[in-house]
């Protein structure tokens, strides 16, 4: 309170005796304190007030705390923080404005691992004219949800496309380290026994000796990249138009690779016999890995020949993957009509080195990731997703990878107040507030389950009290925190 004092004075031009020759305006002063005086002050605050280039007075700020508890006596009505308001600032008129914040999904902790996921949706409303404390929002709300989601849990529908993303970084990282890192076999087969496998069922093919009950087996290959959630085949299936290079790379993706000899015995089969014209196989149009050139090639009789040494055979896999993965992710936001292909083709673009190209399908992955989780977790539709879309597309066109940025989306309150309506906020706040302009003075008053500065420690944030309150269910413990402001002015 001495240091505000001072910072006052030397603000005020009254001051005379100071015999301060020129009045330089200071930036705001904020102190932080111990909540040990008997108001628990945690903040103490001042700043200057101008008029143009004059100083006028100062703005003090004070801000107390107490908690955390579960005593909702200790609340504070509004009514008599209107009055108290009114009070200290002589004033007759109020407005109040009120703020909440819900959770409506947090990633529970897996099992068996020790960093929960920083994966939550949260939902902030803010209304004018507050009828009491811990009023829930009203349906006129102005509301946005925060969604904050990290990749990888395995409860996600697209989580077997993770999977092929990270093998896909694996590579990435192999082609620039030198250093593969290959998983442990899972399949019983190996995959160099499933290549050769569907190598001759190809030449079966040419050769007219295919039998119609090798129809499923053609299915099984087009659905091979992993079953995916029954209940959300609606929001994301496997393509089933999978090519030769697409089924070659789910043949030999994570599951089964796992050495660097085992992948060039894999693209020696292939190589082998396209060179003999024993196979004959489709790619899509526009495919631009050096399979594909290689397949193309084919088609003439004769095909470059190709050293599979060094780090070429990762290349090689790791290209048809790039190919087969982008396709993936385009058909989910077109078939969506969540986005077109020119909004896309800075994801997919093909004129970068490989590094770049799977950084941008990490993007890619990390929108898919949102989208599925708003649909199957909210139930959100086109005209929600859609949006979302938008601004997840330009924050990474301008921004890199960052599963712990949160992504904005205004939204009408009803749409998601079943999640909230009977549940406690993170976040309770008032505004009281009187004046315009310069002259507009506030009260605030909040609750919230974590501490509002980051001084202040608990080893009970965010729990619930064990014991009930009118036998009603467990009430959650905040922190009760009001702020409160003064003006002295100098002329």
């Amino acid at each position: 309170r001495q240091l505000i004092s001072l910072y006052t004075m030397t603000q005020n031009p009254n001051m005379t005796h100071l015999k301060i020759s020129e009045l330089v305006v200071l930036p705001p002063l904020w102190i932080r304190c111990d909540r040990s005086d008997p108001e628990h002050t945690c903040w103490l605050g001042a700043e200057p007030l101008k008029t143009g280039d004059k100083i006028t007075g100062i703005y003090l700020h004070s801000v107390t705390c107490h908690g955390p508890t579960a005593d909702k006596t200790c609340f504070a009505d509004l009514e008599e923080l209107k009055m108290a308001h009114k009070s200290r600032h002589h004033s007759s008129v109020v407005m109040t404005k009120g703020f909440a914040q819900y959770e409506l999904f947090r990633a529970a902790a897996i099992e068996d691992t020790p960093v929960e996921s920083e994966s939550n949706i949260y939902i902030d409303l803010a209304w004018n004219t507050v009828d009491k404390i811990l009023q829930t929002p009203p349906l006129t709300s102005t509301a946005t949800l925060n969604i904050t989601l990290e990749c990888g849990d395995p409860r996600s529908p697209v989580y077997q496309l993770y999977k092929e993303l990270q093998f896909l970084l694996a590579l990435a990282e192999g082609l620039k380290t030198g250093v593969t890192e290959w998983p442990e076999p899972l399949e019983s087969e190996s995959a160099v026994e499933l290549v050769q496998e569907f190598l001759t069922d190809l030449k079966m093919k040419l050769d007219g000796f295919c039998a119609s009950g090798n129809k499923n087996e053609t299915e099984k290959i087009k659905c091979d990249t992993a079953a995916v959630d029954s209940s959300i085949k609606s929001i994301f299936s496997e393509r089933g138009d999978l090519d030769f290079a697409e089924q070659l790379w789910c043949k030999m993706r994570s599951e089964c690779v796992c050495s660097y000899q085992e992948l060039v015995e894999c693209f020696t089969l292939v190589i082998r016999s396209l060179e003999r014209g024993e196979v004959q196989p489709w790619i899509h149009q526009g495919s631009s890995s050096l399979l594909s050139k290689l397949i193309q090639q084919s088609y003439h009789g004769k095909i470059d020949g190709v050293s599979l040494s060094g780090i070429a055979p990762i290349q090689m896999l790791l290209e048809i993957g790039l190919d087969k993965m982008k396709k993936d992710y385009v058909s989910f936001f077109i078939g969506q009509e969540l986005a077109t292909l020119t909004y896309l083709d800075y994801f997919i673009s093909t004129s970068l080195d490989l590094q770049e190209q799977v950084h941008r399908i990490q993007k890619l992955h990390h929108m898919l990731e949102i989208m599925v989780s708003c649909t199957v977790l909210l139930q959100f539709k086109h005209e929600n997703l859609f949006p979302l879309t938008q601004t997840c597309i330009k924050y990474y066109k301008e921004n890199p990878l960052n599963e712990k940025h949160a992504f904005q989306l205004p939204i009408r309150p009803a749409l998601v107040k079943k999640f909230y309506q009977n549940d406690h906020p993170e976040i309770w706040k008032v505004d009281i507030s009187s004046g315009h302009g310069q002259k507009e003075v506030k009260t605030t008053w909040q609750v919230s389950i974590n501490p509002p500065a980051e001084h202040m420690t608990s080893n009970n944030i965010g729990l619930l009290c064990e014991s009930t309150v009118n036998g009603e269910s467990e009430e959650r413990m905040y922190f009760i925190t009001t702020a409160k402001c003064s003006q002295v002015h100098f002329t």
